[in-house]
C-alpha cells in the first residue's frame, strides 16, 4: 500500500480498527483501512467523490460506506469512543464558526423532520463546538447558520462531560447559562456585554486561553469539507466535522 494510500498512521489506525462495525454479509468487504484512508483524502482536498482516485478502491464503495456508516452511526460511535466522556477535564473551551454551503448544498428532499436541515436561508450552517483544555474537541453540533451561539450552549456543556472551568466570549454572558455552569460545579470564565451595568469580573490569564477551540477550527476548516459545505444532508455534514476531528485532534 503506498504511502498516499495510507492517510491513517499504524498508530491511528489500531485505535480506531476496534472500533469497526463488523459481520455486514454480501460481497467480499473491501480494506477497511484503503477505505477510510479514501474517505479522509475526499474530506480533505474537497474534490466530488466520483473523482476519488482509484487508489482508494472505487468511488462508489469510498462514499457508499462514508454515507451508510453516517447513517447507522459508526462515525459518531468513533468520536465518542476516541473522546472518552468519562473523568472530569480541567477546562473547556466553547465557541461556534460559520460554514458557507456550496450551492450543491441545497435540494434535497425535505418531509417532516428534514433531514437537509439544519441549513438557513442564506446558505449558512454553524458548527458549535467545546475543546477541553488540549484543544481536542469533545462535543460538536450543528446547526442553522442563523441560530445564536448560546441557544446550542446547553446541549454543548451537558453533553462534554465535566469539567472545572469553562472559557467563553462575551455572546455566551447570559445569566441562565451563567447559573447552569454553576449548578455543574463549573467556573464561568466568560467576558461580560458591554450592555451589563455591572461588568462581572472573569480571569483575565485563563481567558487567554480561548484561543484553543479557534486553533481548532483552523485544524478542522483545513480539510475542505469542514470550510465549504458541499453536503446536502446535515447527518452527512457532521459526520465529515466528526471524521475530521478525530485525525488531527484524537489520533495523534
Amino acid at each position: 500500500m503506498s504511502k498516499r494510500v495510507r492517510c491513517l498512521t499504524d498508530d491511528e489506525w489500531t485505535r480506531i480498527e476496534p472500533i469497526l462495525p463488523r459481520g455486514r454479509k454480501g460481497a467480499h468487504r473491501a480494506d477497511d483501512r484503503r477505505v477510510i484512508s479514501g474517505i479522509v483524502y475526499m474530506l480533505k482536498c474537497g474534490a466530488r467523490w466520483r473523482d476519488c482516485s482509484p487508489e482508494f478502491g472505487p468511488y462508489t464503495t469510498v462514499y457508499n460506506r462514508f454515507n451508510r456508516w453516517s447513517r447507522q452511526g459508526p462515525w459518531l460511535q468513533m468520536f465518542e469512543a476516541l473522546t472518552g466522556h468519562n473523568g472530569i477535564f480541567e477546562g473547556a473551551a466553547i465557541d461556534a464558526t460559520h460554514i458557507k454551503a456550496h450551492r450543491s448544498a441545497a435540494g434535497a428532499k425535505g418531509g417532516p423532520r428534514p433531514s437537509h436541515r439544519p441549513f438557513s436561508g442564506g446558505r449558512t450552517a454553524k458548527l458549535h463546538g467545546l475543546v477541553d483544555d488540549r484543544g481536542r474537541p469533545r462535543m460538536l453540533l450543528l446547526s442553522a447558520g442563523n441560530i445564536n451561539d448560546i441557544i446550542m450552549a446547553q446541549a454543548l456543556v451537558c453533553t462534554a462531560g465535566p469539567f472545572r472551568r469553562l472559557l467563553a466570549d462575551r455572546g455566551y454572558d447570559v445569566d441562565h447559562f451563567r447559573n447552569l455552569l454553576a449548578e455543574r460545579g463549573a467556573q464561568a470564565v466568560i467576558a461580560s456585554t458591554k450592555s451589563r451595568r455591572v461588568p462581572i469580573p472573569h480571569d483575565p490569564i485563563a481567558y487567554k486561553d480561548r484561543n484553543r477551540v479557534e486553533r481548532m477550527w483552523c485544524k478542522l476548516k483545513d480539510f475542505r469539507r469542514i470550510a465549504t459545505r458541499y453536503d446536502k444532508l446535515a447527518r452527512n455534514y457532521l459526520s465529515v466535522a466528526l471524521v475530521a476531528a478525530l485525525c488531527p485532534c484524537w489520533c495523534n
